[in-house]
Order: structure tokens, then C-alpha cells, then sequence
């Protein structure tokens, strides 16, 4: 299937390891250039050369923190000066938390809010009119089940995820007449760095792959973690022109974990 992606420029956050990497790869197979964001320059270096040797496309890493105006800014700056523009962005860039209410101080909910909330905010603010004036576009959400079946521990990150997923809704009402199409996605388990370090760190690496075979167990009928593969598909689908009717809805990729319906 030609998703019509060639010569496409995407912008993807959290883009040098994890979802975002892969979302990358998944763009530039597709024949899309693309500029990927994190904070470790070193990293960034790395795969943005790698997808480049891999794919053929043009891989630009900027060096940047999104939680931050400044870093926001300097990001949409760099694809104006690399690219001329954008016409995909994917807010990728977030991370898990561990906290109870009762204990997690003002300034740890702040920091989540920043980083999942406010880049989707300030990014888009951006990069919404480059891409209009570039014929129109799309925006991409990561956010989570958790922002519809919170666990337990990490009430921050559900709360943010949710505030996510209505800020999706709502810039896909006010952007829609500019041209571009704006959803979210809400992933259940994928096999990230970040869950294989945490397995090793409570089980030890001997018991490691046990400890995932209990969570998809417990939570996804499928029995099993997604790959990041399977997921960065779905991303590069909801923003290509085979998704053009595609507007202002969360999906789940989640092997069924989500337990309503």
C-alpha cells in the first residue's frame, strides 16, 4: 500500500530511542524525511545517521528539551531552517511516573504537565502554520491507556495523558478548517527499553522476561507486549492520506487491554 508519504517531512519528539525511534524508521521506510527531537545529542546523532544509511531519506536529530519553551521553540525553528516546514508532527515525547497524590509534590506534577501537555501545545502552535501554508497536515498524540484505565502508581501520568487525549480532541476541531488532521493514540503494553529496564531492575536480567509474561498476562488478553514495530505502523498509517478521514478520535493499540468498550 502507497501511503503517499515520499518526500514528506515528519517531525517526531522522544524520537532517538523507544516508540519514537521506531516511528521514525517507519516514516523514512516510507520515503519521509524526518526530524527527530530528544535531549541526548549523542543518541540523537546516532540514529538520525543510522535511519539516513538505512532508508536513504534525509534524518536530521535536534538536540532539544520540549518540556521547555525555549526547547519548543528551538525545535520548531530547526525544521523551518533544515526543511522549509514541516507536514507531520507526532508528540511522542514522555515518560512513566511512580507517585502516590498524597506525597508527590507541586513541582513533580508541573514537570509531567510540561512534558505531556504543554510541548503538544506549544509544538503545535508552531507548527500549525507551516503546514498550513504548506497545503495542510497532520498531528499525532501519543498518549496512553492509561489516560482511559489509569494504574494505580502513576497518578500523574494518567492525569496528564488524559488532559492529552482532550487536547487532541480539541485541536482537531480548531485545525481541521487549516487543513490538518489531528488524532491520538493510546498504546497498551510495548516492549520499550523503558519496560525491559524495569523488569531487570525489580526481577534481575535472569527473570526479566518472566516478569513481562506476567504483566501481558495480567492485562492483555493477547498475552503478550506489542512490538514497536506493530505500533510505529499504526502511527505512520493515521498520518498519511490513506487515514484522510481520520479526525479528532483516540485509537487503541493495546492487544485488548482496554476492558470497555
Amino acid at each position: 500500500m502507497d501511503l503517499g508519504l515520499t518526500d514528506r517531512i515528519a517531525v517526531i519528539t522522544g524520537g532517538s530511542i523507544g516508540i519514537g525511534l521506531g516511528v521514525a524508521r517507519a516514516f523514512a521506510r516510507e520515503g519521509a524525511n524526518v526530524l527527530i527531537a530528544a535531549r541526548d545529542r549523542e543518541r540523537l546523532d546516532q540514529a538520525a545517521a543510522a535511519i539516513s544509511r538505512d532508508f536513504g531519506v534525509e534524518a536530521v536529530g535536534h538536540a532539544c528539551d520540549v518540556a521547555t519553551a525555549e526547547g519548543c521553540a528551538s525545535l520548531v525553528a530547526a525544521a523551518r531552517e533544515v526543511f522549509g516546514g514541516a507536514d507531520i508532527l507526532v508528540n511522542n515525547a514522555g515518560t512513566g511516573s511512580n507517585e502516590t497524590i498524597l506525597e508527590a509534590p507541586d513541582e513533580k506534577w508541573q514537570a509531567y504537565w510540561d512534558l505531556h501537555v504543554m510541548a503538544a501545545v506549544r509544538l503545535a502552535r508552531g507548527f500549525a502554520p507551516m503546514m498550513q501554508a504548506r497545503g495542510g497536515g497532520a498531528i499525532l498524540n501519543n498518549a496512553s491507556i492509561c489516560a482511559t484505565q489509569p494504574l494505580w502508581y502513576e497518578p500523574i501520568y494518567n492525569v496528564t495523558k488524559a488532559a492529552l487525549v482532550m487536547l487532541s480532541k480539541n485541536m482537531a476541531n480548531e485545525f481541521i478548517p487549516l487543513g490538518i488532521r489531528v488524532n491520538a493514540i493510546s498504546p497498551g503494553l510495548i516492549r520499550t527499553p523503558d519496560w525491559v529496564k524495569t523488569a531487570t531492575q525489580l526481577t534481575g536480567a535472569d527473570k526479566a522476561e518472566e516478569y513481562l509474561q506476567s504483566v501481558a498476562d495480567e492485562h492483555a488478553p493477547i498475552k503478550r507486549f506489542g512490538s514497536v514495530e506493530e505500533l510505529a505502523d499504526f502511527f505512520v498509517f493515521l498520518c498519511s492520506d490513506r487515514a484522510s478521514y481520520s479526525v479528532g478520535a483516540t485509537y487503541f493499540v493495546d492487544g485488548g487491554m482496554l476492558r470497555t468498550i
